[in-house]
This record gives structure tokens, C-alpha cells and sequence, in this order.
């Protein structure tokens, strides 16, 4: 059995992924505890694992960013990224580290597992491997490491080829790390504050210094990085299914017969607040063509739509095992989670995000083929006409969702992140990098 302590910060887009891992862990037979937010203390125990809470400096509310983050309102683009980075992920990156250190403190520990924006997780990186448990980086939004092969993280920009590929991404590498200078300079300076040395590079890619790194994607949703030397094991993304419990099927559900194209369009969970940014512009756009739109706002109120159109069906939640196989078109803002679920299924996407990591995940839909990205987070609605026409008349698209879903149903999920716990332990024989 092996003690593994997880840390999150206190988002739920970033909880629930590590939710999952935790129970993986605790069927597994392995002692669980996880450092994050008061707000999901329930959610940690009905996982099996202790939950340890977050200093209060460290802690906040994701559902209310504007009340705890007054000066976030209304940037975008790197500004907002660099605002991000310095109030909600640097900032309390010191009390995470001390919080870490109380609780290894507290009981010997084999591995830490940290979603790569905890950032107190840059001082466990620095320091020496004598002096700590094992640390992996659990990848739950698009890879963000360094490399000649790829753009800097954030920007949502496509992989080049050849030499002028490289030194297109040494510019635009510059081009960040001028920008996020401040951040990268908090970083540094909760790792001296913290007693070690910082680490070499840019502060994102901390997880080059982890012992590991278990992607939640399969190969064929990331970009290559030859030049990268951390062990990266693509475990696939975690089960969709919602077990008993998920949510009941509506009245309209016999509606999806077969007669027509079902296009399925959320906001998620999180990213819900305004309605107006994707799924009214979908349900407006496709009112006068021959399919079936189905909306889930993700817990709002369904009245908040306002009247459908006769060829819409809309409810807060619905069960994405029975829904997606009857899908022809996924339409998202872009979470990592959701965009999985459709290639599981082998459904082409229209994805509309690009704050957060969602023009990273939008890029990565481009590239794998599996759909098409809008490059915005509120669309007209003849923007996504196109799009979901594009995707529904091109069979291509659903071809290469139908490929990357092949991999997914043969990836572990989030066995593979415990495999990966139990080698660095040595529980298992395997190497981690799998070879």
C-alpha cells in the first residue's frame, strides 16, 4: 500500500479530474489524502480519501472569481492569462508548498499527485529528490512543457514544421516570458522563499522536473515533443460514466429516434453563466435545418433559454453514455473533460473557448482532425452554422473522432495514473515511461 497525497487548487474543472484518480487509488488498496478546498471537503470523503484543507490564503471560491478577484473583470488575452497567473495560481503558491510540508509532516508519504496550477508544487520540483516523496504531475488540461516543437502554452497555436516551425516558437517563447515576467518572478520567489534553488525555465513547465507525468488524453490528442526528456504516460482521459445516480433521462428522450442528426451543444458546468455565448447561438443557427439540437446548461435553469425552437430539447443535466452514442455533432466552449467524452465516442466537434486552457483544447481539436474551432467565445450564429454543417457533410471529421476514440476505449484512464503511483513505489516492475 502506498500514502499519496493529491493537491489541487480549490477549481472544480481541476478537482474533479483528481476525484477520479482518487478513487482509482482507494480501490486499489492505497492510503488517500487530498489538499484542497474547503468546498469539497464532501466530494473528497465520499471519495475515500481524508480530505485536508487549504489555508485560508490559499483557498477561495471558483463560483464567485469576480468577488475574491475584483481586478480580473474584463481582461483578455495575455493580459488575463498574466493576471491569472499572478493572483489565482502564483499567489498562494507559498501557503500550498507550506500546507504540502505540514501534511508530509504529519505521516510518511510515497508520492505527491498536483495538477500542474498548483503552483506551491514549483518548490516540491526544486527540490532534490533525496528530500521528498516522489512527485507526478497529473495532466488535466493540454500539455503545457517547453519545447522547440510547439508554441508556448495558452496561445492556441497550431504545431509549424521544419526550422522555421522552431524559431517561429523561440519568438513566441520570448514573447510570453516577457509578458508573464512578474509571474515568473513570483514563482522564483516562492521557491526561495520556500528554502531552494528555482528551477530552470519557464515556471509552467514545472512538471519537467516531476519524476513523471500521466496525461489524461491519448497520444493522438497531443502535440509531439521529441525533444522532452520526462517520462509522459498518456493514460486516456477518466470513465465517462456516471454510475447510478447520473442524471434521468427527460420526458423528450424518445425524441431521439434516429430520424435526424442530433447536434449536442453545453457550456459545461463552470463556464455557464451566460447562456448567450454558445448554445443560444447554436439553438438560433440550426432552428430552420433538419436536426435535432439538444442543449444541457449545466445546471441553470432550462427557462433561461427562453422559448425553443420546435427542433431543440434542452435539460440542466443529461447522461453523456446514452446521449453521445446518438450523436452526430458535438458543440463546447471547450472543456477538457467534455471534448474527451465526444471522442470517446468518435463525435465531431465545433469548439467555441478560448480563455483558460479551452485555446489549447480547441487547437488540439483542429489538429487531430476531429473537428472544427471558432476562435472565439461567442460566436454569431452563422459562424456555427458553418462549422456544424462543415462537420456533419465532411466525414472526415467524425473519422478521425472515430480513431482517437479507438485509443481512448484501449487507454487505462485512471488505472493508468495508479500504474504509474505504484512504479515509482514499486509495486509494479515497469518503468514509468513505459518501456
Amino acid at each position: 500500500m502506498a500514502s499519496v497525497l493529491l493537491c489541487s487548487t480549490p477549481v472544480h474543472a481541476h478537482v474533479t479530474p483528481l476525484l477520479a484518480v482518487t478513487r482509482s487509488l482507494v480501490e486499489r488498496g492505497h492510503d488517500v489524502r487530498f489538499l484542497t478546498g474547503a468546498r469539497f471537503a464532501d466530494a473528497v470523503t465520499a471519495a475515500g480519501a481524508q480530505h485536508l484543507p487549504l489555508p485560508a490564503e490559499a483557498d477561495f471560491d471558483d463560483r464567485d472569481l469576480a468577488g475574491h478577484f475584483p481586478g480580473r473583470e474584463g481582461r483578455t488575452g495575455l493580459d488575463a492569462i498574466r493576471y491569472d497567473m499572478l493572483q489565482i495560481f502564483v499567489g498562494p503558491g507559498l501557503a500550498q508548498h507550506r500546507a504540502v510540508l505540514a501534511a508530509l509532516a504529519e505521516r510518511p508519504t510515497d508520492v505527491v499527485l498536483v495538477e500542474p496550477l498548483f503552483l506551491g508544487a514549483t518548490a516540491l520540483a526544486a527540490t532534490p529528490a533525496e528530500r521528498r516523496p516522489s512527485l507526478v504531475a497529473l495532466g488535466i488540461f493540454p500539455l503545457g512543457l517547453t519545447s522547440a516543437h510547439t508554441a508556448p502554452f495558452g496561445l492556441g497555436v497550431l504545431p509549424a514544421s521544419g526550422r522555421l516551425g522552431v524559431v517561429r516558437n523561440r519568438v513566441l517563447q520570448r514573447m510570453v516570458a516577457r509578458t508573464l515576467a512578474p509571474a515568473q518572478e513570483a514563482a522564483d520567489g516562492l521557491v526561495r522563499a520556500a528554502g531552494e534553488r528555482p528551477l530552470d525555465g519557464f515556471f509552467l513547465s514545472w512538471p519537467a522536473h516531476a519524476d513523471a507525468i500521466a496525461q489524461l488524453t491519448v497520444e493522438e490528442f497531443e502535440y509531439p515533443r521529441p525533444d522532452v526528456t520526462t517520462p509522459v504516460r498518456f493514460v486516456g482521459p477518466p470513465s465517462a460514466s456516471g454510475g447510478a445516480g447520473g442524471p434521468a433521462l427527460p420526458a423528450w428522450w424518445g425524441d431521439l429516434d434516429g430520424s435526424r442528426p442530433v447536434v449536442h451543444v453545453t457550456q459545461g458546468t463552470v463556464a455557464n453563466e451566460d447562456l448567450g455565448q454558445l448554445i443560444l447561438p447554436t439553438i438560433r443557427a440550426l432552428a430552420d435545418e433538419d436536426v435535432l439540437v439538444v442543449a444541457a446548461t449545466g445546471g441553470r435553469p432550462v427557462e433561461a433559454l427562453g422559448t425553443l425552437p420546435a427542433n431543440a430539447r434542452a435539460a440542466e443535466y443529461l447522461p453523456y453514455d446514452a446521449l453521445l452514442p446518438l450523436t452526430s455533432a458535438y458543440a463546447t466552449n471547450g472543456g477538457y473533460g467534455g471534448v474527451h467524452h465526444a471522442l470517446r465516442h468518435g463525435v465531431p466537434i465545433v469548439v467555441a473557448g478560448k480563455t483558460e486552457d479551452k485555446a489549447e483544447v480547441a487547437a488540439r481539436v483542429a489538429w487531430s482532425g476531429a473537428g472544427v474551432r471558432l476562435r472565439t467565445n461567442q460566436p454569431r450564429p452563422a459562424q456555427v452554422r458553418r462549422a456544424v454543417r462543415r462537420v456533419l457533410d465532411d466525414a472526415a471529421y467524425a473519422a478521425a473522432s472515430a480513431r482517437i476514440g479507438e485509443r481512448i476505449a484501449a487507454s487505462p484512464g485512471t488505472d493508468g495514473v495508479v500504474d504509474v503511483v505504484e512504479q515509482l513505489t514499486h509495486v509494479g516492475g515497469a518503468r514509468v515511461d513505459g518501456r
